[in-house]
């Protein structure tokens, strides 16, 4: 095998028809050497004014071939194997489960939402008629949040563990080859509720156990140590240890940890607004008006100080859409999501401020939930302004920015329809004027992002949880229950579907040091 770099153009990267030949004359070998090939990285290069794709390519000659993925992953027949209780289906808790089997434990896996194929009909029905299932909507069900967003499996978190053991085990239960090399990997809604049920096979085909529509209402605690879950049915569930993987909305899971004394911590997080503008305007910005046949919908990464306080963009979905993300009567919250080819005529991200334990209203270090309340008292308060229903309150970009209301809006990618609204005005002034002047930083960085033709939704306010779940780092157990395993973005250690999948994958690493 050979290794070999090329900077080339968009559309010499399209196609190895184009590529191989540039590859081979690189390497300095003829091109009927090559038997197979793989991309092992690609990035684009937007900063010049010509774009450029950065790749490497491995090169197998005289009929080598690549390593088999799938054979690396060893998932076993688990039925007579002492059993684990997961909680949650989400990255954490499908992760967890699949590092159990590998591991020689069987995983119950209790999920309080529904299968993918009908948590899509609750979907549909919150979307167009605005019906509500607590228990079963963007953010409860099979696979998590994660299911119904872009799939973006980009991560900083290294530390973590390794990443491309995520990315290949997506790979080998049907997520495209691309996620493996490219810079920044997603896999598309439209594509992820197949993979994660695909996840759910393995998972029953190894003799695990999943039960869906069955949430955990209590643990049973004895000397100490938790020897059974309680479920929403009424059944005891016995386990020698429980990882949680419940996701940062489960408030009813902190409030039952806090009835047990299990120590957590308010931490800080992040809310803010969904900024949506028209996808080629953003592609214009981006690719500086050249032509974008070959290139692929633009993203964008911004960040700035305001008043000693960061705002920045988070979960940004290129050729997307807004979608309501509320897991409570009363409350409204908007999210983003796209599909794999990223071609909705819109383009948005959560453009969002930092809140620091100081910030929350009624901080005290003997409420762990006080952020968690922060978070409802928006969510409601956009309810309200959204006019009592799944509708989202919305304002012009430049009349957020100006302080002033619009007189009308652009069209929407968010199917529940959208309200006209001052949501400069009744936004928590902390959150609203830091906001304002960020998107004025942001059009400094990218001209033309400050327009008439883009708008803000109302609210974001679950980029991450408000409550850490304290946890003894070596072991990455529960500092007050040492069978309790709390993993992902509910326990407050990861930020994404990446590294919540690694956290996972850790806590399942933990258990079975400590019950093998």
């Amino acid at each position: 095998m050979i290794t070999t770099d090329l900077t080339i153009t968009p559309r010499d990267a399209s196609d190895s028809a184009y590529y191989l030949p540039l590859a081979a004359k690189s390497a300095g070998i003829n091109i009927d050497q090559i038997s197979s090939h793989a991309i092992v990285h690609k990035s684009i290069d937007a900063r010049g004014r010509d774009i450029v794709v950065n790749m490497r390519i491995a090169l197998f000659l005289d009929g080598e071939k690549p390593e088999d993925i799938a054979a690396k992953y060893n998932y076993k027949d688990v039925s007579d194997k002492p059993s684990v209780v997961v909680v949650g289906m989400g990255p954490a808790g499908l992760f967890a489960a699949l590092r159990l089997i590998e591991l020689g434990l069987r995983p119950i896996v209790l999920e309080r939402g529904k299968c993918v194929k009908e948590r899509k009909r609750d979907i549909a029905l919150l979307n167009l008629q605005h019906l509500l299932d607590e228990d079963s909507n963007y953010c409860y069900g099979e696979g998590g949040a994660g299911t119904f967003s872009d799939g973006k499996l980009y991560t900083r978190s290294n530390k973590r563990g390794d990443i491309s053991r995520i990315l290949e085990i997506f790979n080998i239960h049907g997520a495209d080859d691309s996620i493996l090399y490219d810079a920044r990997p997603h896999i598309g809604t439209d594509k992820l509720p197949k993979i994660v049920s695909t996840m759910r096979e393995t998972i029953l085909r190894c003799g695990g156990e999943v039960r869906f529509s069955t949430r955990m209402d209590d643990l049973r605690i004895v000397d100490g140590k938790i020897n059974a879950v309680i479920t929403s049915d009424g059944n005891e569930i016995p386990t020698s240890a429980v990882i949680l993987a419940t996701g940062h909305s489960a408030e009813d899971v902190y409030k039952m940890l806090q009835r047990h004394g299990i120590k957590m911590e308010a931490k800080g997080f992040a809310m803010g607004v969904r900024v949506e503008h028209p996808r080629e305007l953003i592609d214009e910005i981006r690719y500086h008006k050249a032509d974008t046949k070959y290139l692929p919908t633009a993203s964008y990464n911004v960040a700035a100080q305001v008043d000693g306080r960061g705002v920045y963009s988070f979960c940004m979905c290129p050729g997307g859409q807004i979608v309501p993300s509320a897991t409570k009567k009363g409350q409204t919250v908007v999210n983003g999501m796209s599909a794999a080819a990223r071609r909705n005529r819109w383009s948005n991200a959560a453009i969002v401020v930092e809140i620091r334990q100081e910030d929350i209203p009624n901080y005290s270090a003997d409420n762990p939930l006080c952020g968690i309340e922060y978070q409802k008292q928006v969510e409601q308060m956009t309810y309200i302004n959204g006019g009592s229903c799944q509708a989202a309150p919305a304002q012009r970009l430049t009349d957020f920015v100006k302080g002033r209301i619009s007189s009308s809006l652009p069209e929407t990618s968010y199917v529940p329809g959208i309200v006209n609204s001052p949501v400069h005005f009744w936004l928590p002034e902390f959150i609203s004027n830091r906001l304002r002047q960020g998107f004025k930083e942001f059009d400094k960085k990218m001209r033309g992002f400050l327009t008439d033709e883009a708008q803000v939704l109302a609210s974001e306010t679950r980029t991450s949880s408000p409550v850490r779940i304290v946890r003894d780092e070596t072991k990455m157990c529960s500092v007050s229950i040492p069978n309790l395993y709390p993993c992902g973005e509910g326990a407050g250690y990861a930020g994404g579907i990446v590294s919540s999948a690694m956290d996972g994958e850790k806590a399942a690493e933990a258990v079975a040091a400590m019950i093998i």
